[in-house]
């Protein structure tokens, strides 16, 4: 058995769904199906799920947006009727949406998870009623009935282990399934969503529970490439990696994959593959739990923006005992997560995502620091961009790190920021926003040319 997931752009529209079909129905072993809410179909056009969370704020603070309510039902509209469907298809999707809407204006707090939620479902519907008119035995499972349990986190579900079991009695059924993603409930029959980009999650734990013998994830690109490809041209493809590699690669940027997707499938040590809907013959990126000794190291350079650095200074900090942990209390009591905490004899740097920290809980967090900790300097620096390279074993590679701060050098890019501690799989620089573009075709040329 497989379970395959269908991210946004392969069910944007009526073609990528039958593109899709004719890949379910090519591979008898392609048994269970995970949607996205649909996608982009071209460059300027917005996503199922902006719209819905564009409607369920207009409906939170009482004001209609009928201009998103109607473009979120023209783009089902359109599918179901360009796919020649029975319009009680489209009736169902459109009940799931108005009674999420009413849920909202009842102050019900689950309300906008449950929108949130109608485009992945609103995919399932369809992509199984187009395979049942296909002439292929296909089922609609929704979270609830396949036995998805989550912890009650709005917006950030964690799936609870006895969730595998319910699912694995899924492998009973004989006919097609089809799940929508991003979504599971409470014991409590409560719906709550997962993180955006939660479908990859959602697919993942189903085929752990499942014990499948492969997950294959199809997305628009042939393959995983060792760097952003619209920072380098024509980047190498990655034909292998290791589900550390990728996680590291997926949390510092790459698109691809959700960063926490990969935690089930590693756990069952099942192999993942990242395929493109558009390309389906090509082989795509395996992710294993293991890979044999490479010749090179570096096997992919992540990048992301949008990072700020909280800097601390206090003389003799090191011997304060529990200075960083009143540090971190501050930000835990003014909801702040942090990504990173390198720290000096006489200093410590925070890297916080720029949306944790707005400028109105900037003051408060600056002011907390100042009065409850007493030190000698404290500041924010903002518009930093994180710079990871990833692979396996790198920490007992020599010279990795004076290459990487070589390629720096000849970009002409200061480095504000190194960060590897114990990690064998991956070494991290911070520089400004604006050095991010020149650092990392360097940091290219001298690790991939």
């Amino acid at each position: 058995m497989k379970v395959v997931k269908f991210g946004g752009s392969s069910v944007a529209s009526a073609g990528q769904i039958d593109k899709i079909t004719k890949i379910i129905v090519s591979d008898a072993s392609r048994r269970v199906i995970v949607v996205s809410a649909p996608g982009k179909r071209f460059s300027e056009d917005v996503k199922v799920t902006d719209l819905l969370i564009q409607l369920g704020e207009s409906v939170r603070i009482g004001v209609d947006n009928e201009k998103a309510y109607q473009q979120i039902l023209d783009r089902f509209e359109g599918i179901i009727r360009d796919l020649g469907l029975d319009q009680k298809v489209l009736e169902q999707v459109v009940k799931k949406i108005n009674d999420s809407i009413f849920r909202i204006k009842q102050q019900d707090p689950s309300g906008l998870d449950a929108l949130k939620s109608c485009g992945e479902d609103g995919s399932a519907l369809i992509v199984s009623a187009y395979l049942n008119h296909e002439g292929y035995a296909t089922s609609y499972v929704n979270p609830k009935e396949a036995g998805i349990l989550v912890q009650d986190q709005p917006g950030g579900a964690l799936v609870l282990d006895e969730s595998f079991d319910h699912l694995y009695q899924l492998r009973k059924r004989e006919e097609i399934l089809v799940i929508p993603g991003f979504f599971g409930f409470t014991k409590e029959e409560k719906l709550v969503t997962f993180s955006r980009g939660g479908s990859d999650i959602t697919g993942s734990i189903v085929a752990a529970g499942l014990k499948a013998e492969l997950y294959e994830n199809f997305t628009d690109v042939d393959s995983v490439y060792c760097v952003n490809p619209m920072l380098v041209d024509n980047p190498r493809q990655l034909t292998s990696l290791t589900y550390r590699e990728m996680r590291e690669l997926s949390y510092a940027g790459f698109s691809v994959f959700h960063d926490e997707a990969l935690i089930p499938a590693f756990k069952q040590k099942i192999p993942v593959c990242i395929k493109n809907t558009n390309n389906p013959s090509a082989p795509g990126t395996m992710i294993v739990a293991d890979l044999p000794e490479r010749e090179h190291h570096v096997v992919g350079i992540a990048s992301d923006n949008g990072f700020l650095n909280l800097y601390v200074s206090k003389y003799l900090m090191n011997r304060e005992i529990g200075f960083g942990r009143r540090l971190l209390q501050i930000l835990e009591d003014e909801e702040v997560s942090f990504e990173h905490a390198p720290s000096g004899i006489d200093d410590m740097s925070v890297i916080i995502r720029e949306h944790q920290l707005p400028k109105q809980k900037e003051e408060i967090v600056i002011q907390r620091i100042k009065d409850e900790l007493q030190v000698d300097m404290v500041l924010i620096e903002r518009e930093m961009a994180m710079i990871m390279l990833v692979g396996e074993g790198m920490n007992q590679t020599v010279g990795i790190a004076s290459s990487a701060t070589s390629a720096f050098h000849k970009a002409g890019v200061n480095i504000e920021m190194i960060n590897q501690g114990s990690s064998e799989v991956s070494m991290m620089f911070g520089v400004k926003t604006e050095g991010l573009a020149a650092a990392v075709q360097s940091l290219y040329r001298t690790f991939f040319d």
